[in-house]
């Protein structure tokens, strides 16, 4: 046996923002709760929500759509915080609705376009299932940690 198959299997939870389909690593996840209206702070960046109460830690919200400059969209029941852990640093991130767990080689995965528009080096991969295109995200790209500390 090889120590790393370059065809090892990942796993990734999908989820919807702005009626996209987009993944992460399953490994980063920690839990999905419910949407929590947060407490916003002063001078935040225009996407972060603000923080609220985790069990007694402080975790700052980050809204992912806005983020990802993607349209603006009402908020529905179906809205969920996907808790993230990135470097240490415990992130919440706004989603719409969390689809499915999917398991995929690295032979499924096709790099971003070159100078691809509107993602700015967030999205570290594609893959198509069932003809609907997933994107895969850089977690370290999306969460600015000196951000997600000083929320």
């Amino acid at each position: 046996m090889t120590e790393k198959n370059p065809t090892s299997t990942i796993e990734l939870l999908t989820f919807q923002l702005a009626e996209q389909e987009y993944s992460l690593d399953i490994m980063s996840v920690r839990e999905i709760r419910g949407w929590t209206r947060a407490t916003p702070l002063p001078q935040a960046p225009h996407y972060m929500k603000g923080v609220i109460n985790l069990r007694g830690t402080v975790l700052p919200v980050m809204d992912l759509a806005e983020r990802l400059g993607l349209p603006p969209r009402a908020q529905s029941d179906r809205a969920v915080i996907i808790v993230v852990k990135q470097d240490e640093c415990m992130t919440g991130l706004l989603v719409d609705a969390v689809s499915d767990i999917i398991a995929l080689t690295s032979d499924d995965l096709q790099p971003p376009p070159d100078g691809s528009a509107g993602g700015g080096g967030v999205v570290s991969a594609l893959t198509l299932i069932d003809n609907r295109m997933i994107r895969i995200l850089d977690l370290a790209a999306t969460i600015n940690v000196s951000e997600g500390l000083a929320a």
